[in-house]
C-alpha cells in the first residue's frame, strides 16, 4: 500500500494554444503514467483522431516514438516516451510541457499541472473533469485553416461554405464538448 501513496494524481490542463476562444481540457491522471499514455489521454480527451506524429517537449528535451525509417533525421534527437512517466517530467504544481501534434498542421498543446492530489484507490486511471470547446477536425490546415474552416461554415454566402460542409461530411459544432462521451474514450485506453 505505501507504494501507491507515493503515486499522486495529477490534475493537468491541457490547452490547445494559438485558437481563440480557447480549447482546453481539465484531466486527472496518475502521475506514474508513461508518456506514451498519456499520448493516449491527450488525444481522447481533445478530441484528436491519433492519424498523425506527435512530440513532447521540456525544456529543449524531446520524447516522442521513435523512428529509424528514416535514412537522414532532421528532427532533434528524441527520447523514447515509453521510458519517461510523467512524473519524471513535471515535478511540481505549475510545471508545464509542451506536446505537439501533427507536424504538418502544428497543432501546439501546453500541459499544465495544476494541482497535485493524494493517490485515491479507487480514482479512474484518467478522468476529464471539465472541457471547453470541440477540437478542430483533423486535417483542416492548422491555426489558420481552421478559421478559414469557422469562418466559411458560419456564413451561408462564403465561397468555401458548401465545399467545406462537404469536406467536413458531418455536422460540426465548434461550441460542443461532451464530457461524457470523453470518459468513454477514456476509458478505453489500457495503461
Amino acid at each position: 500500500m505505501a507504494i501507491k501513496e507515493l503515486r499522486p494524481i495529477y490534475q493537468i490542463k491541457i490547452i490547445l494554444t494559438g485558437i481563440k476562444p480557447p480549447i482546453w481540457r481539465r484531466v486527472k491522471v496518475h502521475s506514474s503514467i508513461r508518456l506514451d499514455v498519456l499520448h493516449q489521454v491527450i488525444q481522447s480527451s481533445m478530441g484528436w483522431l491519433g492519424y498523425h506524429l506527435h512530440q513532447f517537449e521540456k525544456d529543449g528535451v524531446f520524447y516522442g516514438v521513435l523512428n529509424d525509417d528514416f535514412e537522414i533525421d532532421f528532427t532533434p534527437e528524441v527520447n523514447d516516451e515509453r521510458n519517461y512517466k510523467l512524473s519524471d517530467i513535471l515535478k511540481s504544481e505549475k510545471d508545464s510541457m509542451g506536446y505537439d501534434y501533427d507536424f504538418g498542421d502544428d497543432w501546439q498543446h501546453k500541459i499544465i499541472v495544476e494541482k497535485i492530489l493524494p493517490f485515491e484507490p479507487s480514482a479512474e486511471f484518467a478522468i476529464c473533469i471539465k472541457g471547453v470547446r470541440a477540437c478542430p477536425p483533423e486535417d483542416c490546415g492548422g491555426e489558420w485553416g481552421y478559421q478559414n474552416l469557422l469562418d466559411a461554415i458560419s456564413n451561408p454566402s462564403h465561397s468555401e461554405y458548401e465545399e467545406k460542409l462537404e469536406w467536413l461530411g458531418i455536422p460540426f459544432d465548434p461550441k460542443e464538448f461532451n464530457l461524457s462521451e470523453t470518459n468513454k474514450l477514456l476509458a478505453e485506453i489500457k495503461p
